[in-house]
């Protein structure tokens, strides 16, 4: 019995789920209709860009190093007078660093004493030698008038050769003294450290108190850009990109730290030392661009778009119009749609692209040839293709049901 009742209930409980499915579909599908997404049809300008991100670098930067040990000093003063820091402008011959010179200042004592030793030794060996040369000039009469014996004649020749030889070594001896000394002066004159250009201090690596080893590599003290007007970038560019990157072809970059401008340069060359980075070759393109009022700072990241191809003053329409074509045949006006059905109207190449007109509920094919592309935006040339036309770039399905509005939701006054 309890079966026999049961039964019932369920049919009428799927016929009612059943039934309100149906609904629901009506109202989503039933009643829905289709309409066009458009864009208007403009003139302007476009470019083909590759986009990449590099570095900003001073043209000329010279490294200040130190060929002495010891400990800094002090520091020189810029161009205002201000001691040397990050930023300063310097001259070219201006202090920028001393380095502790008492050790140097002894050494170039011990050098002069030297060279003093030296020059004391060359004079007795001189005068020495001019008593040799004077006994062997005697030692040559008396042997002439044989009042000298052949010993002693020998013996004052040897001692003249020997005097001749001491005075050679002695001025050998002065000769070492003397480069020891001026040795000795130029280390200690290598205890001021001048700047070889005029330029803007980068970075100071030291401080005074901090004490320099001068080894094998000279320590690097300042880092002076010559010329802040004059920068390069040097942008990373993939490998697939770097064949459409012309030398002296156009750039355009920005920087986060300067939102809101655009600046303008020119590719200077591309290096070919390539480097991989997870197995990506990249090539360093270097970006020449003029840094007149000096708001690019160095090192800052720049976001670079080379400019690989431009039109001027032409026709762009939206890249989704050029992908876009209509889901059925009734949405093509009639006099389109009978050529399409009888196979009259003419097939786009591989260079031409079709794009859709809206003409009221319908739209009509128009064949163009797309140029240049942005990635929004294509420009491109149609004879009947004209400013400001509507052209179709997608389509949406409205349904009855977002229309309808529930009468039991609260209404919120507007004024």
């Amino acid at each position: 019995m309890r079966r026999f009742f049961k039964r019932p209930v369920v049919l009428i409980s799927t016929a009612v789920l059943l039934v309100v499915f149906l609904i629901l579909w009506w109202l989503l599908h039933g009643s829905s209709k289709l309409s066009f997404r458009t864009a208007v049809v403009k003139r302007g300008d476009v470019a083909a860009t590759i986009s990449a991100s590099g570095t900003i670098e001073p043209v000329e930067v010279v490294d200040i190093g130190a060929q002495v040990a010891g400990i800094i000093k002090s520091f020189g003063t810029d161009t205002d007078g201000k001691t040397i820091d990050y930023g300063s402008t310097v001259a070219e011959g201006a202090v920028l660093a001393k380095i502790d010179e008492s050790v140097y200042t002894a050494d170039l004592s011990v050098a002069k004493a030297g060279e003093l030793s030296a020059d004391a030794n060359l004079e007795q060996m001189n005068a020495k030698l001019d008593q040799a040369a004077a006994e062997w000039e005697r030692a040559q009469e008396l042997f002439t008038n044989k009042l000298l014996a052949r010993v002693d004649y020998d013996t004052d020749k040897a001692n003249y050769e020997v005097a001749k030889a001491n005075v050679s070594v002695a001025k050998s001896g002065v000769a070492e003294a003397q480069a020891a000394l001026e040795k000795a002066q130029r280390n200690l004159d290598f205890c001021i450290i001048k700047s070889p250009v005029s330029g803007v201090v980068i970075d100071r690596r030291v401080n005074i108190g901090q004490t320099v080893v001068s080894s094998l590599n000279a320590p690097s003290l300042f880092l002076i850009a010559q010329d802040l007007t004059k920068m390069q970038i040097w942008v990373a560019v993939n490998e697939a990109d770097i064949g459409r990157i012309k030398a002296r072809a156009p750039v355009t970059f920005t920087c986060d730290a300067l939102p809101g401008r655009e600046f303008q340069g020119m590719v200077g060359k591309v290096r070919l030392n390539a480097t991989m980075t997870q197995n990506v070759v990249m090539f360093t393109v270097e970006v020449n661009m003029e840094n007149r009022d000096k708001v690019l700072l160095p090192y800052l990241t720049a976001n670079v778009h080379f400019i690989t191809k431009k039109e001027s003053n032409v026709l762009l329409v939206p890249n989704a119009a050029l992908r876009w074509s209509p889901s059925s045949l009734e949405q093509i006006a009639p006099a389109a749609r009978s050529q399409i059905q009888t196979g009259n109207s003419s097939k786009a190449d591989k260079k031409e692209s079709v794009i859709w007109l809206r003409e009221g509920e319908y739209v009509r094919p128009v064949t163009v040839t797309a140029g240049t592309s942005d990635g929004l935006n294509t420009a491109v040339t149609g004879d009947n293709l004209v400013e400001g036309a509507e052209i179709v770039t997608g389509e949406t399905t409205e349904s009855s049901l977002a229309a309808t509005k529930n009468p039991f939701l609260p209404q919120i006054m507007r004024r």
